[in-house]
C-alpha cells in the first residue's frame, strides 16, 4: 500500500510541478548563560589534518538514522571550500547573507527572523554601543575554538574585517561605507568602529554596522595568513578551493561530487559547551543530493528520501490532504511559509511611456494578483487581500512600522481593470488609431515584460503582467531569456529600452537591516542608472525626498518618528509606482518530511526562542538541529 502511494505521489508531482529556483513540539535549544565558576570545555591540543574526502561508496550509505537529507539549496557540483570566495557554489557551508548559513563557519550573533533579534553564537552575551553611538563592543566566549583547536579570539575577528577592507571584496565594498574598523581590545573583547556623520557625530547607519556581526563570519587570523601567503591577490584569494581551511562550526567537509554533497559533525565543537547549546547537533551527517530539477527533488521528498525540502513543491498540501504522507510546512495552511521576500516587477523609466505615472499605476493596477498567487505559487503566498501592498514583508514586525489607514486610498489588490482604464483615459492615454492600444503622445505604447526562462513561477506571473495589459489597451509581450545572459543585463544601466521594459527581480526578505535594507534597495538613488548593480533600483527611479527619508532613517530612535517616515516612504512608492510586487515569497521554502526524523520548527511549537523556518542552516534556525528526534530509535 505504501509503494502504491509513492508511485501515485510520484506521477503527481511530475505532472503539476512547477519548477523554479504539525508535528509534536520540540525541546527547547536557548542561548544558554555562562555560570559563574563553572569550567568551560577544553579545546582539544592536537592538531587534526587537512580532512579526507570520504570515498564516494561511503557517501552512498549513509547510516540513514544518523543523516539529515536536504534539497533544493545545492545545485551543481561545489566548487571551493574558501569563506572569502562568492563564487564557492557551496550552500551547504556558505552563505554570508541576512541569515548567515552557520554549519561549518559562523557569526558572532545569530538572527532571528521571527523575532526580529540577534542571539549571541561565538559573542558572550548581547552587544553594546557606547554612549556617543560611535561604535559597538561585545566578547567572545571563552569555550569557542576552531578545529585545530586555538581559541576564537577578537584577533581574528578584527583579521577577517582588515583581510576584506584589503582585499576590497564584496563584503568589504558592502560595508566599508559603514564600518571604519574593527579592532581586537583584547583577546576576547572586539570593538567595531562605525564610520560617523559628519553632522551629528554619531553612527552614520548603525543598522549596517549591527547587522554586520550576524551576516559576515569570523574566520580564523592564522588560516587567513596562510591563504594570503600561497595567493597574494584578490582573484587567487577567491580562487583558492581551501580544502585546508580551518572553521568554527558544528560540522565539516566529508564527501562532495556531482551527485551529492555531505558534511559530518565535528563531535569536538566547542558549541556543546554550557555556554552555547549544551550539546551537540542530533544529525550526525548533513546530506544534500543534487537534483537535476525541482520534479525530481519533489519526488524525492514525497518518498521519503528528503527530510528537509527548500525548493518550491507545487501545490504541496496534496501530499498530507490526498495522500496522508506524514509532510508538512511551517505553517499548517495557506500560505503554508512565511511570506518574507517580494518578487518586484521594476519599469525601465527610459522606456518611452513608462515614465507616465498613469501608465505604470495602471499595468500593476490590472494585474490577476490572485491568479498569480493560485496558479504559480499554488497557494503559497498571502494574498494583497489579506496582506495589503506597502514596502513590508507579511511578517508583524514590519507591518506595524507604517500607519495602515493613512495609506489604503493608495493601494491596489489587483483585477481593477475599470480602475485601470479609467486612470490612462484621464491621463489622455486612449486609443487614437483604432488599433485596440492606446498612444501616447501619438506613439504606440508597446513594452517587453521578462524573467529568467526555467524560473517558471515567476514566468507565469511575468505573463499576467502581459494580459493585464492587452485587457487595458497596452502592448505587453513575454521574453524569457536564460538567466546567463539576463544576469548580464538588468544589472547594468541603461537598460535596453527593447526587450528590458519590465524587468522582474525579488527583493530583501527577513533580516537584522529590514525593512530599511528593502526600502533603500527599491528606492534609494545611489543605485539608479548605475553598473554591475545587484542592489536593487534596476529601474532607474530617483526622488530626493525619498532618498532624504532613507538616508535618515537609520539614525532615527523616536518609533513615532520611524513609524512617520516609513509610511510617507509607502505613500511616495505607490503614489510614483516605480515597480510593483507580485507577490509575497518565502524566505526559504521550509518543507520537512517527518518519516525520518521529527521535531522540526512548526509555527507554535513552543521554542523559545522561535526556531524560524529556514532549514535548519540559516541564523538562528541551526538551533532546530539540537530539537530533533528519531521517530522510530
Amino acid at each position: 500500500m505504501r509503494k502504491s502511494i509513492y508511485i501515485l505521489v510520484a506521477v503527481f508531482m511530475a505532472a503539476t510541478m512547477v519548477l523554479t529556483s504539525c508535528g509534536p513540539a520540540a525541546t527547547t535549544v536557548a542561548p544558554a548563560t555562562s555560570v559563574p565558576g563553572q569550567p568551560t570545555a577544553v579545546p582539544p591540543t592536537a592538531v587534526p589534518p587537512t580532512p579526507v574526502p570520504a570515498p564516494a561508496d561511503i557517501a552512498a550509505s549513509l547510516p540513514r538514522n544518523e543523516t539529515l537529507y536536504f534539497n533544493g539549496q545545492q545545485w551543481g557540483s561545489v566548487v571551493c571550500w574558501n569563506p572569502y570566495s562568492s563564487s564557492c557554489n557551496n550552500a551547504m557551508a556558505i552563505a554570508q547573507q541576512d541569515n548567515a548559513r552557520v554549519t561549518m563557519f559562523e557569526t558572532p550573533y545569530l538572527y532571528d527572523m521571527l523575532d526580529g533579534k540577534q542571539y549571541p553564537l561565538l559573542a558572550d552575551g548581547p552587544f553594546a554601543w557606547d554612549a556617543g553611538m560611535t561604535a559597538i563592543t561585545f566578547k567572545l566566549k571563552a569555550a569557542a575554538h576552531w578545529s585545530d583547536g586555538t581559541p576564537v579570539t577578537a584577533a581574528d575577528v578584527a583579521y577577517t574585517w582588515a583581510t576584506h577592507a584589503k582585499y576590497q571584496d564584496n563584503v568589504g565594498v558592502g560595508n566599508k561605507p559603514y564600518i571604519l574598523d574593527v579592532v581586537a581590545v583584547d583577546p576576547q573583547t572586539v570593538q567595531v568602529k562605525a564610520v560617523l556623520d559628519a553632522t551629528t557625530g554619531k553612527a552614520f547607519n548603525p543598522l549596517v554596522v549591527a547587522a554586520y556581526l550576524s551576516t559576515n563570519y569570523v574566520i580564523q587570523k592564522a588560516w587567513t595568513q596562510t591563504l594570503e601567503a600561497r595567493t597574494g591577490d584578490l582573484t587567487k584569494l577567491q580562487a583558492d578551493p581551501a580544502m585546508d581551511v580551518v572553521y568554527s562550526g558544528p560540522y565539516h567537509y566529508f564527501f562532495a561530487d556531482d551527485t551529492k554533497v555531505v558534511l559530518i559533525r565535528d563531535d569536538s565543537y566547542w558549541g556543546k559547551d554550557a555556554s552555547m547549546f549544551g550539546k551537540l547537533p542530533i544529525p550526525k551527517y548533513l546530506a544534500h543530493v543534487i537534483y537535476k530539477d525541482n520534479a525530481s527533488g519533489s519526488i524525492a521528498l514525497a518518498q521519503g528520501e528528503v527530510d528537509v525540502s527548500q525548493q518550491f513543491n507545487s501545490n504541496i498540501q496534496v501530499l498530507w490532504l490526498n495522500y496522508a504522507l506524514p509532510i508538512s510546512t511551517y505553517l499548517p495552511d495557506a500560505p503554508y511559509g512565511i511570506g518574507a521576500s517580494l518578487p518586484t516587477a521594476f519599469y525601465n523609466l527610459a522606456s518611452y511611456g513608462l515614465d507616465q505615472v498613469a501608465v505604470r499605476k495602471a499595468i500593476a493596477m490590472a494585474v490577476d494578483y490572485p491568479t498569480i498567487i493560485a496558479n504559480a505559487m499554488t497557494n503559497q503566498s498571502a494574498t494583497f487581500d489579506q496582506v495589503p501592498r506597502s514596502l513590508m514583508n507579511p511578517t508583524t514586525g514590519e507591518q506595524a512600522l507604517y500607519d495602515h489607514a493613512a495609506v489604503a486610498s493608495l493601494q491596489w489588490a489587483g483585477n481593477d481593470i475599470a480602475g485601470a482604464k479609467k486612470l490612462l483615459d484621464d491621463a489622455g492615454i486612449k486609443d487614437i488609431n483604432g488599433d485596440g492600444f492606446r498612444e501616447y503622445n501619438g506613439k504606440t505604447l508597446h513594452f517587453t515584460a521578462t524573467c529568467p526562462n526555467g524560473w517558471s513561477d515567476w514566468q507565469a506571473a511575468i505573463e499576467e503582467v502581459a494580459s493585464a495589459g492587452k485587457k487595458i489597451g497596452i502592448d505587453i509581450v513575454t521574453s524569457f531569456p536564460e538567466w546567463a545572459v539576463y544576469q548580464t543585463v538588468f544589472i547594468n544601466w541603461p537598460l535596453p529600452t527593447t526587450g528590458y521594459d519590465i524587468v522582474m527581480f525579488s527583493n530583501d526578505g527577513a533580516g537584522p537591516t529590514e525593512p530599511w535594507g528593502r526600502v533603500n534597495h527599491i528606492m534609494n538613488s545611489q543605485y539608479a542608472k548605475t553598473t554591475n548593480n545587484w542592489n536593487g533600483n534596476w529601474g532607474g527611479y530617483v526622488n530626493p525626498a525619498a532618498d532624504a527619508l532613507i538616508n535618515a532613517l537609520p539614525g532615527e530612535t523616536d518609533p513615532a518618528k520611524i513609524k512617520a517616515d516609513y509610511t510617507e516612504l509607502v505613500k511616495i512608492y505607490l503614489t510614483d509606482v516605480p515597480s510593483f510586487t507580485l507577490m509575497y515569497r518565502p524566505q526559504s521554502f521550509h518543507t520537512v518530511n517527518e518519516s525520518v526524523w521529527t521535531g522540526f520548527p512548526h509555527q507554535d511549537d513552543g521554542t523559545n526562542p522561535p526556531v524560524p523556518p529556514l532549514d535548519l542552516t540559516d541564523g538562528w534556525s541551526i538551533a532546530g538541529l539540537y530539537n530533533l528526534t528519531l521517530v522510530k530509535p
